[in-house]
């Protein structure tokens, strides 16, 4: 009888040892070990350091190798940040601004029987604000058809002050994220991925840094697929037109008036606290003209690599770039972003319309004012920006910031040989959504699409069925496009989804999707002339320069 009961206490304790080995996993990466913990049918490994922050001089300098370690690291810690104006940003709870903010965080299904494919998420936040764990997804990786790594990279004038110096020469930001990219072909087999089908996906500035990412020789092998979700490499936001410009303006707006001297403006970023810098960029992601200052830009040759040596127009319009499969779109109400200001620039827009003028058009302070005039005419006629048409403003807004120079860099991919471009307009809405201020209407916001596809902070299960129909019809569709470099793969049941044809043909998604020929913009003419005649390109740092006409 005892030995009965010795075994049976024998086998429970067994049991709950398995139990509890289960609710772990351990990795061996090139730093050294790692553990990861189950969250329902993942396992999410947290916060591993992929990049040291430099200090001192090399402050706005490349990242530095990572940590090594011997024994277990329990990635468990979330919530890191790097520097930014979390009075704004909205972090999560219990956030933790660090100086080494260089974390990447992998989601990994519960069973895995081969390698599989890897994507790659990159934050939206203006540059400014963000981090990889602001959206997440467990969803998408619950699916057991992926794995995902999301990151932190440097932000603000830490990752994107671009003076054209030794010490600082730019594009600080984006080389985090060729380093993340690095990491994940070294380590991310470790995890059960495969490096050679990596993906890489961003939403807003985000996906507007995917598409530059993709045009820097830099990145070159390092993924070959590309999801766009709202943001190109073409909107103005995208690339700083003129950083030095841009490095003078912020410095002056800080009481720093000695701009015209390099060496002193160089000393003024180096020396004042990184937390005052950082605490006067919340501005910049209300700006009227959408530009965020401190962004990716056009790097000066000092006799080391560059991220970016021209501008992204110039690189598309040479065809000298990777053609990689593109999933490629926007939602159809992008310029919703903006109705938090509706009420304050409804009288600024009256007053003076070249404060809405993007500053990537216009070669004067003349031209643009005629730019202004004309922009307006376009878009509100003779017509006050008032409550009357609010779908004007968000129409303009959603012109400007998203989908004009999504098309044009999605025409010009086409142009150059990309034979795999998907182009696609998210017009989703559920029913929850309250309608468009002093409408009877709802609009699909910027990043729905980002949204449908992501994890929601919300329990899901409490989502209308038609919106939780749209989020699984999202998940397959970007999981096939991930895996195949298709979202519609043969024998798939879906509408044929053909790639992109000189028309534009796209596919409008919705729970009742529709494949159109040819996408219908009235405004694509306009803003076409307009850019033949009056398009300026980003440019280096030249202190030779004068573009200060870019700031009204």
């Amino acid at each position: 009888m005892f030995g009965l009961v010795k075994t049976y206490l024998i086998c429970i304790f067994t049991f709950a040892i398995c139990q509890e080995t289960i609710n772990y996993r351990d990795v061996k990466i090139s730093q050294g070990p790692v553990r990861g913990y189950r969250e329902g049918n993942i396992f999410v490994f947290y916060s591993i350091q992929y990049a040291t922050v430099p200090t001192g001089r090399d402050f706005y300098k490349n990242a530095l190798p990572p940590p090594t370690w011997n024994t277990t690291f329990d990635a468990t810690e979330q919530n890191i940040l790097c520097q930014q104006p979390v009075e704004v940003a909205a972090p999560p709870f219990g956030y933790q601004v660090k100086e080494q903010c260089l974390i990447a965080n992998v989601f990994v299904p519960e069973n895995i029987t081969k390698d599989l494919p890897v994507v790659v998420y990159i934050h939206g936040g203006g540059y400014q604000i963000g981090s990889g764990n602001r959206l997440t997804p467990r969803k998408l990786v619950g699916t057991g058809e992926v794995i995902s790594v999301t990151f932190n990279y440097r932000l603000g004038p830490q990752g994107f002050l671009c003076l054209g110096t030794d010490t600082s020469p730019g594009n600080a930001g984006m080389k985090d994220m060729v380093t993340v990219l690095k990491w994940v072909q070294k380590d991310i087999h470790n995890f059960g991925g495969n490096p050679n089908e990596v993906t890489i996906a961003g939403y807003s500035a985000g996906s507007a840094a995917v598409d530059v990412l993709l045009l820097s020789k830099m990145t070159d092998g390092l993924f070959n697929k590309v999801i766009i979700e709202s943001g190109s490499n073409l909107n103005a936001f995208s690339v700083q037109i003129d950083p030095l410009e841009n490095a003078k303006w912020f410095a002056k707006n800080l009481g720093f008036n000695n701009t015209n001297d390099i060496s002193a403006l160089e000393k003024f970023y180096l020396n004042i606290p990184y937390d005052i810098l950082s605490l006067h960029t919340a501005p910049l992601l209300t700006r009227t003209d959408d530009v965020m200052v401190f962004a990716p830009c056009v790097e000066k040759d000092l006799g080391q690599e560059m991220f970016l040596d021209k501008s992204p127009a110039e690189i598309l319009e040479s065809g000298n770039f990777k053609k990689l499969p593109l999933l490629y779109g926007i939602s159809d109400f992008d310029g919703l972003l903006h109705m938090d200001s509706f009420e304050k620039w409804k009288p600024k827009m009256n007053e003076n319309f070249l404060y809405f003028v993007p500053q990537d058009i216009g070669h004067n302070k003349r031209d643009r004012e005629k730019l202004a005039k004309k922009i307006k005419s376009l878009y509100f006629g003779r017509e006050s920006v008032s409550d009357n048409n609010v779908l004007k403003y968000i129409d303009f807004f959603s012109d400007v910031m998203i989908k004009y120079g999504t098309m044009r860099s999605a025409r010009l991919q086409l142009r150059a040989g990309n034979d795999k471009v998907y182009l696609y307009d998210f017009t989703f809405v559920d029913e929850s959504q309250p309608f468009i201020p002093h409408t009877k209407i709802r609009g699909a916001m910027h990043c729905a699409q980002t949204a449908a596809v992501l994890d929601l902070h919300i329990d899901e299960d409490k989502l209308s069925d038609e919106y939780k129909r749209m989020k699984t019809i999202m998940r397959e569709l970007w999981a096939n496009f991930i895996a195949y470099g298709n979202p519609v793969p043969e024998g798939y049941d879906f509408p044929s989804w053909p790639p992109m044809t000189s028309k534009l043909s796209y596919m409008v998604l919705n729970t009742t999707s529709e494949y159109k020929h040819a996408f219908v913009y009235e405004k694509m003419k306009f803003w076409d002339d307009i850019v033949k005649k009056f398009y300026k390109y980003p440019s280096a740092p030249n202190p030779n320069v004068d573009n200060s006409y870019i700031f009204p």
